[in-house]
């Protein structure tokens, strides 16, 4: 066993490097705590990764592997209290963590070997551990960064979880081997050769996994991209058709007196009557084509949203001031509005009590901004996910994209999307600043 031979890395620098490279992914995710709680649960993780270095190197070395695994929980616990995660993100990151710290702890102790030998320990050693480990981990955190936005959460599921772990057991196991056995194919015999295998793994499997995180980033940004745009043209078809039955069904409304004057002429009153019944309930969703909010495009969303709302017996109250929103092209308005509008039926469709069936549109001008609010009536607790509201659908994952699309839209304008609760209320409301030289 060559680790009767070799020193093995201090257990106070391997502590500091897993502290290190558990803070480098903290700061990649969202806090859970402000920034003193954060700061307080930090300093206090240091002491306790590196006792629990300190403890392990104490145990028998049948029990190696329940020293490792307190390490790793320990990383795994300081990860879970200082960023909002789930479980399955933990372990990726603690995944991670581990390796990374492995890599620079194993680094940092080749280069002191190399120059202060195996047996000669100095006080400038910590100088060096002081600049290896700031740099590289500076760096690592760097890179990492661009693969981490904090707009675009990476969902960790089994298959990934189980992969990212099995990548980083295996790349321990590798770059431990030669201090258990030099009786393997993989293990090095000669003391730089054994340093040099482990840093050599360990910076393997770093490099799998940065890979292998982006690859994954990459082809959910594809996903998401092409899901965002076949909403946006199931948005656009719907809007077009809209446009199409009413303009058909105008057309069509001037025939109606003639055919009121036949069935006024039936002979027989009670079949006059309920032909007349009929008739009247076969157009009465058609009655607010006659909305005028002074922008075409407005009018035949509202009508159609409003055509939709009362197929669910929801009652939509809309005031709208359509000039307030000239300024906004069309594709913009029909996305802002179009999803606002199917989120607020989708909420209160399957209310039971049909008095809770309520939405509200406002859309005016308020000094120099215009503002859309859309309300519906709201009696649960509000979730929510990055500061937005999280999509109830079962798989979210595919969902949400409605919400992300208004906020690309509004932002376009150099406005904002805000979402919350006001007594009973859910209240979403886009404001836009309107251009200085719009003649509203």
């Amino acid at each position: 066993m060559i680790g009767e031979a070799l020193p093995d890395i201090p257990r106070l620098f391997t502590g500091i490097a897993e502290w290190s490279a558990c803070l480098v992914y903290i700061l990649l995710m969202r806090p859970r705590f402000g920034k003193w709680p954060t700061v307080t649960i930090c300093a206090i993780a240091l002491p306790v990764l590196v006792g629990v270095q300190e403890f392990a190197e104490t145990l028998p070395i049948a029990l190696w592997t329940v020293g490792m695994a307190l390490a790793v929980g320990a990383m795994y616990g300081f990860i879970v209290l200082t960023a909002q995660v789930r479980p399955g993100e933990a372990g990726d990151l603690t995944a991670r963590a581990f390796v990374l710290a492995e890599l620079v702890a194993s680094f940092e102790w080749q280069l002191h070997v190399f120059f202060y030998g195996i047996d000669n320990r100095s006080s400038f050693e910590f100088v060096l551990l002081a600049g290896i480990y700031a740099g590289v981990f500076s760096a690592a955190h760097i890179a990492e960064r661009k693969h981490f936005p904090k707009d675009l959460p990476l969902p960790i599921d089994a298959r990934t979880l189980i992969s990212v772990i099995g990548v980083a057991t295996v790349t321990f196991l590798m770059s431990n081997l030669s201090f258990v056995t030099t009786a393997t194919p993989f293990s090095g015999r000669l003391d730089p050769e054994v340093f040099y295998i482990r840093t050599l793994v360990d910076l393997c499997g770093f490099v799998i996994l940065f890979a292998l995180r982006g690859q994954r980033l990459e082809l959910y940004r594809a996903q998401e991209v092409a899901t965002v745009s076949m909403m946006l043209s199931n948005q656009r078809e719907r809007f077009f058709q809209s446009k199409h039955d009413i303009e058909e069904v105008n057309r069509k409304y001037h025939d109606l007196k003639h055919y009121i004057h036949a069935i006024r002429a039936e002979a027989d009153p009670t079949e006059r009557a309920r032909h007349m019944d009929e008739l009247e309930q076969s157009i009465r969703g058609y009655e607010i084509t006659t909305l005028d909010t002074g922008n075409a495009v407005l009018d035949t969303m509202l009508t159609a949203k409003k055509q939709q709302a009362d197929r669910f017996r929801i009652m939509m109250t809309v005031v709208a001031d359509g000039r307030a929103v000239a300024f906004v092209d069309v594709m913009d308005l029909v996305t802002i509005i179009g999803n606002a509008l199917d989120n607020a039926i989708e909420a209160v469709a399957d209310l039971p009590d049909p008095q809770q069936r309520l939405i509200r549109v406002a859309i005016y001008r308020q000094d120099s901004l215009a503002m859309v609010r859309v309300e519906n009536y709201f009696g649960g607790t509000l979730k929510l996910a990055h500061g937005l509201p999280a999509t109830t659908k079962g798989n979210a994952r595919h969902h949400g994209y409605g919400l992300k699309n208004m906020i690309s839209a509004a932002e376009t304008y150099g406005g904002s999307l805000t979402a919350r609760v006001e007594d009973g209320w859910f209240v979403l409301r886009v404001l836009l600043p309107i251009p200085a030289t719009d003649p509203v």
